[in-house]
């Protein structure tokens, strides 16, 4: 069935595959990733992306600021967003490199469209 996977399915899947990785199996909280694991992943799985996963006290700022119920732990919907805060830095990036491939001119009307749209978005 996983050969059927779109390129985006697979991306979820692999997202989530990922999460439970870390999640401790010996743990009294299930489906949680501990301060030490979460420190882990970071240096094994997001070191290219994230400056300083090596660095134990960023990596603990990091846990405080997702960890939304302030139980030491990072549940899934907490790692989710994680993900979406690195993403859409790098979907930004992406957008930047094509803009620099295309004519500038091009996607500087792009932007002034999409800016239209969602000002006019804003005030309806």
């Amino acid at each position: 069935m996983a050969d059927c996977y779109t390129e985006l399915e697979k991306a979820v899947v692999v997202l989530v595959e990922n999460f439970y990785k870390y999640v401790s199996k010996h743990s009294l909280v299930k489906n949680k990733i501990s301060k030490s694991s979460f420190r882990k992943m970071l240096q094994r799985e997001l070191n290219h992306m994230l400056t300083d996963t090596g660095n134990r006290k960023a990596a603990d700022k990091l846990i405080q600021n997702l960890d939304a119920n302030h139980d030491g732990r990072i549940c899934f919907d907490e790692y989710w967003t994680m993900i979406g805060g690195i993403t859409s830095p790098m979907a930004n990036l992406i957008r930047q490199q094509e803009c620099q491939q295309e004519s500038q001119q091009e996607c500087q009307q792009e932007s002034q469209q999409e800016s239209q749209q969602e000002s006019q978005q804003g005030s309806s």
